[in-house]
This record gives C-alpha cells, sequence and structure tokens, in this order.
C-alpha cells in the first residue's frame, strides 16, 4: 500500500498545485512509483485522458511530473462553473449533472465521499507514493463539515500534511496561524510543516519571523521556495489577473479575450512560451487595441460569454478588427453565423447570432464530447496534430468554410484566411503547426520566418518540471513526511 502525503493551503492560489508537482518530481527522481491526487477540484482549465475521462488539468501537469499517464482516479470530482452559481459536476471523468452550490453542499456529500474514498482504494495498492492536494483552504468553517477535499482526505490516509502559504501577498505568517488555530485538534495533529511559497525578499530578515512562527505553532518550516521566473500551467482563472511582464523582443501581439467563463486559457501557455510572442488578456470592458491576433479562448457558458461580448462592445471590436482572429471550442462556436440551444442546456432556449465571422451554426446538446485526437493539418502544412476536444455542441459548417484538418468536424477557416476556428485543446502546443501559423503572421509583417520546430510542447514542459525539481528540492526538508529517496 502506498505512504501518502497532504498538501494544504491558506487559501487558494498560495501554489499548493505547483507544490505537489515539485514533489511528484523529486519522488519520481528517487526512484518511486509516484501518484497525484486531488479528491474535488473546483476548475474551468480540464483535461481528456487516453479513455475519454474528464479531469483537472493541474492533476494531468502532476501525473507528467510523476512520470505517470493521467487518470480520472486522480481527480474523481470536478466542479465546472457554469454562471448563477452553478456547476457542472464530473464524476469519475463523466458528467452527472448541474447543481447549485447550496444543493451541492447538502446532497452530493454522501455520493461524492464514497467516489473518494473507492479511488483511493483502487490507487494506494498501485504506487509506492499518493501526494494528495487540497482545495481552497481547510479552514472554511462553513463548509468544514462537507469538506470532500483537506482534511477529511488527510484523515483517511492519516497522511502527514504540509501547509503552504503565499508570502507575496502579505500576512503569510498570521494566514498559517489562523489557520491552525481554528481547527479540530484531530486534524492540527496531522500537519508535519509549513511550507512559505513565492519567497522574493531577504531571508536573513525573514529569519526572525520563521523562528517564531516555529516556536508559537510548534511546527517546523520545512521550506521556504523561491519565486519562480518561469511559468507552469495555472490551475484557475486567478493567475490572469495577475500582472506580467512585457518582453522587449516580442514581435508578435496575441490578446487572448478573458471572457467572464474562460475555460482552458493553458492553450495558450506554448504561445507565451514563445521568445517573440507577447500574450496579452483583455477584459471585455477594455480596449482590444492592435494585436496581430485576438483569440476567443473556450468557455463553460458559451452563449452567456456571447451576449456579454455583445452587451460590452467587445463583439463590435471584434468585428471591426482588421487582423488575424482566431477561436478555441466555444470560442469558435461564438465566431459562426448562430448558436441554437432548443432544449435549454444552458439556460432559456433559443437561437442565438453569432459574431458572424466565421460560416458555421452550431446546436447545443446533452451529449459531451471529451476524446483525445490524433490528426493532420490541411491548411499550413500537413503537419501531425495532437489534442483534445471537450464540448457540448455539434457544429455544421457551410459550403464555403475551408477544413483545416484532415478530420473534417474539427475546425475551418475563412475564405481570405483572416479568421480560424478549431475544436481542438492542445492545438499550439504541436510545434511545427504553431511555428507554421505564427510565421503566417510574421510574414504579414516582413518578419523574418521563425526555424521550423520539431516535436511537442510536452517535451518543453518536461523540462520546466525537471527545472522546478531542481530549484525546489533543495529548499525543502522531506524528512518530516517519512521520506527518503529510493536510490540511496
Amino acid at each position: 500500500m502506498a505512504k501518502s502525503c497532504m498538501v494544504v493551503g491558506t487559501s487558494s492560489n498560495v501554489g499548493k498545485s505547483l507544490v505537489v508537482a515539485a514533489l511528484c518530481r523529486i519522488f519520481k527522481q528517487d526512484g518511486w512509483s509516484v501518484a497525484p491526487f486531488k479528491a474535488q477540484n473546483m476548475s474551468l482549465n480540464a483535461y481528456v485522458t487516453p479513455d475519454g475521462g474528464e479531469i483537472g488539468y493541474a492533476q494531468a501537469l502532476q501525473a507528467w511530473a510523476a512520470g505517470v499517464p493521467p487518470r480520472v482516479e486522480m481527480n474523481p470530482i470536478l466542479l465546472k462553473p457554469q454562471g448563477n452559481m452553478t456547476s457542472q459536476i464530473i464524476l469519475n471523468g463523466h458528467p452527472v449533472g448541474t447543481y447549485r452550490a447550496g444543493d451541492y453542499y447538502e446532497t452530493f456529500f454522501d455520493r461524492g465521499w464514497q467516489a473518494v474514498r473507492d479511488t483511493l482504494d483502487r490507487l494506494s495498492p498501485e504506487y509506492d507514493w499518493l501526494i494528495c492536494e487540497g482545495a481552497g483552504s481547510p479552514a472554511e468553517m462553513n463548509l468544514h463539515h462537507r469538506d470532500l477535499t483537506n482534511m477529511r482526505v488527510a484523515k483517511y490516509l492519516q497522511a502527514p500534511t504540509l501547509l503552504v502559504a503565499d508570502i507575496d501577498r502579505g500576512g503569510a505568517l498570521a494566514h498559517v496561524v489562523g489557520t491552525l488555530q481554528v481547527l479540530p485538534e484531530e486534524e492540527r495533529q496531522l500537519f508535519a510543516g509549513i511550507v512559505i511559497n513565492k519567497f522574493r525578499g531577504v531571508l536573513d530578515l525573514l529569519q526572525p519571523g520563521l523562528d517564531w512562527l516555529e516556536e508559537y505553532t510548534g511546527l517546523p518550516v520545512v521550506g521556504v521556495l523561491p519565486w519562480l521566473d518561469f511559468a507552469l500551467p495555472a490551475e484557475d482563472s486567478m493567475s490572469l489577473f495577475e500582472q506580467r511582464g512585457s518582453k522587449r523582443t516580442a514581435q508578435i501581439e496575441i490578446a487572448v479575450i478573458r471572457l467572464p467563463h474562460i475555460a482552458n486559457f493553458t492553450d495558450f501557455d506554448p504561445l507565451a512560451a514563445e521568445p517573440t510572442v507577447r500574450v496579452r488578456f483583455v477584459g471585455l470592458n477594455e480596449s482590444l487595441g492592435s494585436p496581430d491576433v485576438a483569440i476567443l479562448p473556450g468557455s463553460k457558458a458559451t452563449i452567456a460569454d456571447l451576449m456579454a461580448l455583445q452587451e460590452s462592445g467587445m463583439a463590435e471590436q471584434l468585428q471591426r478588427f482588421s487582423g488575424a482572429i482566431a477561436g478555441i471550442c466555444g470560442g469558435m462556436q461564438m465566431l459562426g453565423q448562430a448558436i441554437a440551444d432548443p432544449a435549454g442546456y444552458e439556460g432559456p432556449s433559443g437561437k442565438f447570432r453569432g459574431l458572424g465571422l466565421l460560416p458555421l451554426e452550431t446546436q447545443l446538446t446533452g451529449e459531451k464530447v471529451t476524446r483525445q485526437v490524433s490528426t493532420s493539418d490541411r491548411w499550413l502544412g500537413e503537419s501531425p496534430i495532437l489534442g483534445y476536444e471537450i464540448h457540448q455542441g455539434r457544429t455544421t459548417f457551410g459550403h464555403s468554410a475551408r477544413r483545416m484538418f484532415e478530420r473534417d468536424d474539427l475546425g475551418c477557416v475563412s475564405a481570405d484566411d483572416r479568421v480560424w476556428g478549431s475544436y481542438l485543446h492542445g492545438l499550439f502546443d504541436n510545434h511545427a503547426w504553431r511555428r507554421q501559423w505564427l510565421n503566417r503572421l510574421r510574414m504579414a509583417k516582413s518578419l523574418r520566418p521563425l526555424p521550423e520546430l520539431a516535436g511537442h510542447y510536452s517535451e518543453d514542459r518536461d523540462r520546466l518540471l525537471d527545472r522546478l525539481a531542481e530549484i525546489w528540492r533543495p529548499q525543502l526538508d522531506l524528512k518530516v513526511l517519512g521520506y527518503h529517496s529510493k536510490l540511496t
């Protein structure tokens, strides 16, 4: 049976997911078979496993860090918010309904906790270690009695627990003390250490505070993790509101519209990693400006986001925009002539006018498509394409639509090559295709083409995970978890 540890945070966005990813990579490097686990995740960044199940993208990243294929057992419950205080519930990889928040906490607890226990019991015999992640904070006392994700999992596994705090936002020491103070004694007893994350100061100045924290809580500070100068995929859209530095070397600017229900914005990480590309997220009430490309991303509430585009004036900005335009998944649907929802899957039934920039129409259906895709490009250079689909809706392409891929239903291009849309998430992960597309944009600006690239962004991501482990390993004292390298 696997040993286990738990990673919880003083709040959301403190870096729990990356800490788990780092631990998974360190344990893998040290010779252990390891798997990540998050009982319940609330995120619109999702990934499709090889068997067609849907999990949080952060758990897929952690699985890659562990060197194992992502699987639905690593995230048995995924909540995908879709507005009006409702979320689609993904259970064991597949949708089982839409719940309002209050109804979910009152009616789904027993079923959810059974699923969590079942998946833990299936995973435990298969691995040496389970690295478990909490959600939000374990100290949200209004939800504590029905919290499926944090200390209930730690208690079930009797897992030594690390508490992560974000020092960059201020008040980290107080957040640690307050979190521990309100928890029941049986839960406090499981904490093995404290991790201070996102540190970019002078350690000597912080040390008196760390000494005080250890004396006050009785717990060791087992890591002070430095601020990272590179990015790995984020779990939720809170990260989109953080300031990003501009690139002095950027020659192509890409504006991604920050929809109210933006989904799978990890699609654009490979673009942001290009040295000559600047990716800028633009709110609906902001000026689009004059980028080289405007992209409509995926959405969990396509019709609501389409209406928000139109009401804010962003739809008109896009319709007047003379540069290139692209749409991914729900973004492609919005670029079409209309979206029909006769059964009211997303709210009031009806047919809604799209932006009219692509010759296609979409009808939303009750069936959700989740599958990995292997195809080839028909538009730019016949390169092989890997990606995945996550969408509800069937799209009909007009006679004038030029198909992008060998599989006809995956996307199309306008007659003048200026506007395109695709159902494929992970499209920009394909190095050859991404460079071919960027070089088309560069040609329009009389810029020299970028060198062709072979391979896939997964290779770059793997190198970043190695770098993450290299930077954080010396800062972490994992003996409090009962951990040692298998190789020594």
